[in-house]
């Protein structure tokens, strides 16, 4: 990580990260302008420059800061010992929820970086991919769903309402301000009524 960035007043930072966040979750690798950037972030292109050296640069801390940060509100909001599906889910927007009051684009941004397709962006942060898949793998792998009605298939069971968070969350942060609070509402509503809906069975 950049220590000379973490010497900066806090709300610069978040100032900082929220713009770059909002920006390649837009727009992906690709597209995301540092013009953009600094403009969102309201600083000059050349303090930008001196904190990160480039858009690559800038990209790497983004996505090196979100799984860091991600990882560690899962941690802290996801039990180890939980098994049901439905509880685990509600434990992960939890986490989520946290994740967004204080970076509102940080889950989109993390959606999107798993399609990227530039090859520079993709090699930098490869080792911090594998390490996230591997994270949310471990919390999908204690999920049991042995109680669930016969046909029933929980992958595509847990596929579906992510499709559904995800279409939920980008319809959130379309909004001039995204509230959290009301996106996780909507989701843990969805959650219960899947579950209500399929153990009913």
């Amino acid at each position: 990580m950049n220590d000379k960035f973490f010497d900066l007043k806090k709300d610069k930072q978040d100032r900082m990260i929220n713009a770059a966040l909002k920006v390649f979750a837009q727009n992906g690798y690709r597209h995301a302008s540092t013009d953009d950037i600094v403009r969102e972030a309201s600083i000059s292109k050349g303090l930008l420059f001196h904190y990160f050296g480039s858009k690559l640069g800038t990209y790497t801390f983004m996505y090196e800061y979100s799984v860091r940060y991600m990882t560690l509100e899962l941690k802290t909001a996801v039990d180890v010992k939980e098994t049901d599906p439905f509880e685990i889910l509600k434990q992960v927007e939890q986490a989520r929820l946290q994740v967004m009051k204080g970076y509102p684009y940080m889950q989109q941004f993390l959606t999107r970086a798993v399609s990227e397709d530039v090859g520079e962006a993709l090699a930098a942060v490869a080792k911090l991919k594998e390490d996230f898949a591997e994270t949310n793998a471990k919390i999908r792998a204690r999920m049991d769903f042995s109680g669930l009605p016969s046909g029933v298939d929980g992958d595509c069971l847990i596929q579906m309402l992510e499709f559904t968070r995800q279409g939920l969350e980008n319809e959130s942060v379309r909004m001039a301000s995204p509230r959290p609070d009301t996106l996780y509402r909507e989701i843990i509503y969805r959650i219960d009524m899947l579950r209500t809906l399929t153990l009913r069975q």
